[in-house]
């Protein structure tokens, strides 16, 4: 197999009492870089400063919470509903003792968990805030998550999981730590490389043209439209995290994940019609 790699790197670093593990530090690396894209942004726009300590606070707890409950809910229920106490614990107690972190985080979740939490930080902060409108806070939040998407992938390429299906071929990653001698797709890579690029497309529009300011919402819109449709299509290649229903895979051919992108892109097609519709002259 020449052109596959053999993947079984470090998880963290050891400390001795403790050890870092590289995934946290992604989730590190994403927080940091959208405190600082939003420091900007306030800048530009003579937001409050003093309102962006507690939009990182509300995004930060909406991603880890939004994030834990939707892998609960959406792809681990059967496990999770005789095991509630580990919704909300680091820990596993079958077959024994383990302490895990919280490895179950899903995309789907977080999403609406940043979404809710920029409401209830609009909603608490509204006579503190310059910008009233809240599709002003949905439009520029857009800046700060793909990095933040594109570094937990990279997470999750370095725990060897989520990955991709057998490439049926000498491409690919070989997964030493999930016991396996054959090379998958780097789906998670796949991932990672299409939210760089939505990245660049998102600061490109804010930064160089000035659709956030005349068509509010489509910054959002067509974040969400890419995000989404993205997502669907290397669902194609990804191992299903959760096997749904036959009868619904024999109706839609479709995954979890692929089903969980649908209304996202619905959403993102109505935001931008409500910003051509309402255009600012």
């Amino acid at each position: 197999m020449i052109n596959a790699i053999v993947w079984n790197p470090d998880l963290g670093i050891d400390l001795g009492f403790i050890t870092i593990r590289y995934y946290s530090l992604m989730y590190v690396i994403g927080f940091l870089f959208g405190y600082w894209i939003m420091k900007k942004v306030f800048e530009k726009e003579k937001e409050n400063p003093e309102l962006l300590d507690p939009l990182l606070l509300y995004v930060f707890l909406g991603v880890i919470i939004g994030a834990r409950l939707g892998h609960v809910f959406f792809y681990d229920w059967p496990y999770f509903k005789n095991h509630l106490a580990e919704i909300v614990l680091p820990v596993r107690f079958e077959p024994e003792f383990q302490f895990t972190g919280f490895q179950g985080l899903a995309s789907h979740g977080a999403t609406v968990g940043i979404a809710l939490a920029a409401f209830l930080f609009w909603i608490k902060y509204r006579k503190q805030i310059v910008h009233k409108s809240f599709i002003w806070w949905l439009d520029r939040l857009t800046l700060a998550i793909p990095l933040g998407g594109a570094a937990i992938r990279i997470g999750n390429l370095i725990n060897s999981e989520i990955v991709g299906k057998p490439t049926g071929s000498d491409y690919g990653f070989i997964f030493v730590q999930l016991g396996e001698n054959f090379p998958r797709h780097p789906v998670q890579i796949y991932e990672a490389t299409a939210y760089l690029i939505l990245l660049f497309l998102v600061v490109w529009l804010y930064f160089k043209t000035r659709i956030a300011f005349k068509y509010p919402g489509m910054l959002f819109g067509i974040f969400f439209i890419y995000l989404w449709t993205a997502r669907f299509i290397l669902e194609f290649w990804k191992r299903p995290q959760r096997e749904i229903p036959n009868w619904l895979m024999e109706v839609s051919g479709l995954n979890m994940g692929q089903l969980l992108s649908i209304p996202g892109i619905l959403v993102g097609i109505y935001f931008v019609y409500y910003a051509l519709k309402n255009k600012k002259a």
